[in-house]
């Protein structure tokens, strides 16, 4: 499905990532955590891929169903919620009348990093 490498030196927390065939990130923890802050920090980076996997998969299904959609805005927070982690995720739909927000509000239940985080993801950890 995909691949990526994430590699550090000894340095700080700045962290080169590979993903795909051709896309290079920067990670690192902020100031106050004993990073740089040259990048964002992993939980950033988590919250930026469900809220690109919902923009992306609501403009997908506005444009199938040639809805006059003129933007989409993700709001996105995460936070500890007693023992777990919870997000909390806002829409702002424009061009779109409510019947139509409704219904993105309901595929966004269902995109696939949604639906990923909420089922959990079983990690396979090897030392080479």
């Amino acid at each position: 499905m995909t691949h990526g490498i994430a590699a550090i030196g000894r340095d700080g927390y700045r962290t080169q990532i590979e993903v795909g065939s051709r896309h290079r990130l920067v990670a690192d923890e902020p100031s106050a955590l004993g990073g740089a802050d040259t990048g964002p920090a992993p939980y950033d980076l988590l919250i930026a891929a469900l809220g690109a996997c919902t923009a992306i998969t609501l403009r997908m299904y506005a444009n199938l169903k040639k809805w006059p959609l003129e933007s989409v805005e993700v709001k996105l927070h995460l936070s500890r919620d007693g023992d777990a982690m919870a997000v909390e995720r806002s829409l702002r739909m424009v061009g779109l009348d409510e019947a139509q927000k409704a219904r993105l509000a309901e595929i966004a239940e269902r995109t696939p990093v949604t639906l990923t985080l909420k089922s959990g993801v079983r990690i396979r950890t090897t030392v080479a």
